[in-house]
């Protein structure tokens, strides 16, 4: 058993000697064995569905992180000086808006489920950073998961195969 995302796995065995597969408990007939051999597959397939989906949402919220990092740099450099940060604010898709931002120390976060959260540059800052590398070691064990599934399927699908054959 392998543990992916809180879930329990099981293991599929490569079946090297299909006879005496066939003869253990609660594999009385090819039917039986292929219809549990397509069921673990289906699973497999479902939480290599549900892994990528995560992946990619990781890929794309990593970059985000990052490019709000640099405007929180930029704005700590300018946030003792006099002179206003010329910037343009997104409102819609393709539509900008050019705006003009006062020196601050405060800034906005949106944490997501519509909340939003004032905080210093500095607090918002460690966040993010925090929140940038729990992202990274998230998608770092997301690429190990899909790499167990991949050999999951291989295993799988050779299991099925030897199982027709037989």
């Amino acid at each position: 058993m392998k543990l992916i995302c809180s879930v329990q796995v099981e293991q599929w065995l490569y079946v090297e000697d299909v006879d005496a597969f066939m003869k253990q408990p609660g594999n009385d007939t090819a039917d039986a064995v292929l219809r549990k051999l397509d069921e673990q597959y289906q699973k497999y397939k479902y939480m290599e569905l549900n892994l990528s989906q995560k992946k990619l949402r990781l890929k794309s919220q990593i970059p985000q992180i990052k490019q709000t990092l640099e405007i929180l740099r930029h704005m700590q450099k300018k946030k003792d000086t006099t002179d206003p940060m010329e910037t343009h604010f997104l409102l819609a898709d393709n539509v900008y808006c050019k705006a003009s931002v006062p020196p601050t120390d405060k800034v906005c976060l949106w944490l997501g489920a519509n909340v939003m959260l004032e905080y210093d540059i500095d607090e918002a800052q460690a966040l993010l950073e925090k929140n940038l590398g729990t992202a990274s070691r998230n998608l770092d064990s997301l690429e190990e998961d899909l790499d167990f599934l991949r050999d999951q399927f291989t295993t799988t699908e050779v299991s099925i195969l030897k199982q027709w054959q037989m």
